[in-house]
């Protein structure tokens, strides 16, 4: 097989994987990034530990993709979350399984994975070119990139666009990329925040005395499904894990009805029946607040159900128990995108053929958030984005030996 040149845009985990793999099938990989050092948004995602996957089969892991699972599914199959866990070993970032079932590396960062893997990557003579903003395509169909020296064109045999969603764009992924697609009439779907909060109208004494609180051992309920976990009071709103869990129904019902009421079960550990009963033995002269208290409720918790009625509780054992076994709370929008953990939207499914080469763009691959995808967090962001990364690699390397 002859090498071929390919350029890589977007030095984030699906674009860095990609070019590993295409240069260990012996072609010559240059990987452009807009930024002045590679994986940003990955680094920052590894400081509170790097959940690189899940552990559980893929029968239960795979309708976590919902309605992508379909076209997802090939490339999770054919680069599953223990091919992760193995590419992470054999790079030393040995892994471990977490209680919750989502894997880590022992070092519990990114950092020192990354700069490994970097290494890597320069032994297999892959080389990365910073300060490159890619600005589309000129007359004669090269590649344009702005960079601080002036215009930069590029004419590489294939090209692999890796260049993230529209989510933290202080760190790279801006979501510039989709005039330029849709410019060459590529459907694009709108980007849209995931992974990302939601608006509450607290009340002024929420707002001022719990922002910034969490919400510990809770149950979320919405459209019918449940979520164990903990949320965290924002002035603006709720997020935290178990509602990233159900921001798309929740985003969607927003969209379509203007606003969308979350249920949270406040005291999930305890029914209904015994709660009432806990709660009918309130001493005399006893305040509410130290009542809920001893019934197990923070005071972030009180708060949040005081909230939830309109400020005025019903004190009577069983409306109170009820309450806080249903505590009901309108959202009324999504956070700001620049806020979320991930963006959904992006290149439909029908753009893209079985090796994620773009249908109207013979020769241009995509892998990763651009992709219309989305997933909740607990390793299911980034198995998606190494597995779609490995897929258009191997999409590439069948495509130029064809060429």
């Amino acid at each position: 097989m002859h090498s071929k040149d390919i350029a890589i845009i977007g030095a984030g985990p699906a674009g860095l994987i990609a070019a590993e793999r295409l240069a260990q099938a012996g072609h010559r990989v240059t990987l452009h990034d807009r930024m002045a050092s590679p994986a940003r948004k990955f680094l920052l995602a590894g400081r509170g530990g790097l959940n690189l996957t899940h552990s559980e089969p893929l029968e239960t892991f795979l309708p976590h993709y919902g309605a992508a699972r379909d076209w997802l599914e090939p490339a999770i199959q054919a680069f599953p979350p223990q091919a992760l866990r193995d590419w992470a070993d054999e790079l030393g970032a040995e892994s471990f399984v977490g209680t919750s079932g989502r894997v880590f590396p022992k070092a519990m960062k990114a950092s020192p994975l990354l700069r490994t893997w970097l290494r890597r990557l320069d032994g297999l003579g892959v080389r990365l070119e910073a300060g490159r903003r890619w600005t589309g395509w000129n007359d004669v169909g090269a590649l344009t990139f702005a960079t601080a020296a002036g215009e930069v064109t590029l004419t590489p045999d294939a090209t692999l666009l890796a260049l993230g969603g529209a989510s933290w764009p202080r760190l790279g992924s801006d979501g510039g990329w989709v005039p330029l697609l849709a410019g060459r009439g590529v459907a694009v779907a709108p980007l849209r925040p995931a992974n990302g909060g939601f608006a509450v109208a607290w009340s002024d004494m929420l707002r001022e005395r719990f922002a910034g609180a969490p919400l510990k051992r809770i149950t979320l309920r919405f459209a019918g499904k449940e979520i164990a976990g903990e949320a965290m009071i924002d002035a603006d709103g709720l997020e935290g894990g178990a509602i990233y869990a159900l921001s798309g129904p929740l985003r969607e019902a927003i969209a379509r009805d203007g606003s969308a009421v979350l249920e949270i079960d406040l005291r999930p550990d305890i029914d209904l029946a015994r709660l009432t009963e806990k709660l009918g033995k309130r001493r005399p002269g006893e305040t509410l607040s130290n009542h809920l208290r001893k019934a197990g409720l923070s005071p972030a918790a009180v708060a949040v159900l005081r909230d939830s009625v309109g400020g005025k509780l019903d004190e009577t054992p069983a409306a109170l128990a009820a309450a806080i076994k249903s505590a009901r709370l309108r959202l009324t929008g999504t956070m700001p995108i620049e806020r979320a953990i991930s963006s959904a939207g992006g290149i439909a499914a029908g753009e893209i053929d079985a090796g994620f080469m773009l249908r109207r763009l013979p020769g241009v691959f995509v892998a990763g958030e651009m992709l219309a995808w989305e997933a909740p967090t607990g390793g299911d962001l980034l198995q998606g984005c190494f597995a779609t990364g490995v897929a258009a690699a191997a999409g590439m390397v069948g495509w130029l030996g064809r060429e």
